[in-house]
């Protein structure tokens, strides 16, 4: 539940109040003090000139004041005193704000980050600003989920998560995006729309972004922190499958033989087929896919219950646990969020684009969404992340 809300307040509140209750530290909707509107990626308001900033812990835009001595900033509203993340004026263009005596002068965001490509090469250059562009987006997401975000680098060399960025050298070996042990590795070159693209015909892929990437890789990681050795391993054996079957033969089968038929009945994708961990991750994404953009377009008051949409709603029955307390905010999550998806597809093919979301929900992905929020809501209760 959002900090700040209340049952009480919820079951008295409309539909749409009590979505927007729901979802309030997800919502992108930003304004400079001046009234006029900002974005996450600002660095200065347009209007009045005034520098911006983004306070991870409350996430909110800001404008800045000068703080008690050169390179220090305060917030109205606000006693401490504040940096900007030594990245703001480097390639990474890094809005966020940090303490007086932040960690190597790097925001919560950047000092996840073990290894940048190398910055002399201008192709790096570029490919750099946007992965961080993407990874903040996705970092801000599990900060308003409240979810463990430390790094591995400085601050929990034992469960703390941290980030390589690596591209292959001429002849060398191919960098692989993947999770091990805290460590996520992303290929730089995914950040290049023309050999991504290519990546994604290749592969027979209908989705693949830079976002997709980080949230699919995060998936891993907080499987280990969230489900390994927990309460929820059973469940999510029951659910998802038994993650102890061989991750080699998986992937072996999985490139010889392609994904099995009517594979859209129990899957969100058909590389989530593969083998339990990775239809965790595919599932772990399109839920953090599904919050992210629900809160965007609930900020700028797009509103399901204005759509004139018809679909059949997923119920109770279609849940991992239909007696959940808290099944019925998932219910309204998901379905406001189909209804807001289908106007989205249809706009962009009427601009002869592919589909923003290009994916079919089952009942069996709704069971394993369900999961995965439960999860989630778990976490803010536990002590020991």
């Amino acid at each position: 539940m959002p900090r700040g809300s209340h049952p009480r307040d919820e079951a008295d509140a409309t539909p749409r109040a009590r979505l927007h209750q729901r979802i309030a530290r997800h919502l992108r909707q930003y304004r400079c003090r001046c009234g006029n509107r900002v974005f996450f990626r600002n660095t200065q308001c347009l209007a009045c000139h005034a520098p911006l900033g983004y306070l991870p812990d409350v996430g909110r835009i800001v404008a800045l004041d000068p703080g008690p001595y050169p390179g220090t900033w305060r917030v109205e509203g606000r006693d401490d005193v504040l940096r900007c993340c030594a990245n703001r004026d480097s390639a990474a263009i890094c809005n966020w704000m940090t303490g007086e005596h932040g960690s190597r002068g790097l925001c919560i965001a950047c000092r996840l980050n073990r290894t940048i490509p190398d910055l002399a090469d201008a192709d790096n250059v570029r490919y750099w600003t946007l992965l961080e562009i993407g990874k903040r987006r996705v970092i801000s997401e599990l900060l308003a989920f409240e979810l463990p975000v430390r790094s591995r680098v400085d601050e929990d060399p034992e469960r703390g998560l941290m980030f390589d960025f690596l591209r292959a050298p001429p002849g060398g070996p191919a960098v692989m995006t993947g999770h091990a042990g805290g460590l996520i590795t992303i290929n730089v070159e995914e950040a290049d729309d023309a050999k991504r693209e290519l990546t994604k015909a290749q592969m027979h892929e209908p989705y693949r972004t830079l976002v997709g990437h980080f949230r699919h890789e995060l998936g891993h990681y907080y499987w280990d922190r969230l489900v390994a050795g927990t309460r929820w391993q059973g469940p999510f054996r029951a659910l998802f499958g038994d993650e102890r079957a061989s991750y080699a033969d998986a992937l072996k089968r999985n490139y010889e033989q392609g994904p099995p038929a009517r594979w859209a009945e129990s899957y969100v994708s058909a590389y989530a087929t593969m083998h339990p961990w990775e239809d965790w991750a595919e599932t772990w994404a399109h839920y953090l896919h599904m919050v992210d953009s629900l809160g965007t377009a609930t900020g700028f008051g797009i509103d399901a219950t204005d759509l004139q949409c018809e679909i059949v709603p997923f119920t109770r029955d279609d849940l991992y646990a239909p007696d959940d307390p808290e099944g019925e905010h998932l219910l309204m999550l998901l379905n406001g969020w189909i209804e807001i998806i289908m106007v989205m597809n249809e706009m962009a093919r009427s601009l002869g684009e592919s589909d923003f979301y290009p994916f079919i929900m089952s009942r069996p992905v709704v069971a394993k969404l369900h999961l995965v929020h439960m999860i989630v809501a778990d976490a803010r209760m536990r002590t020991d992340l």
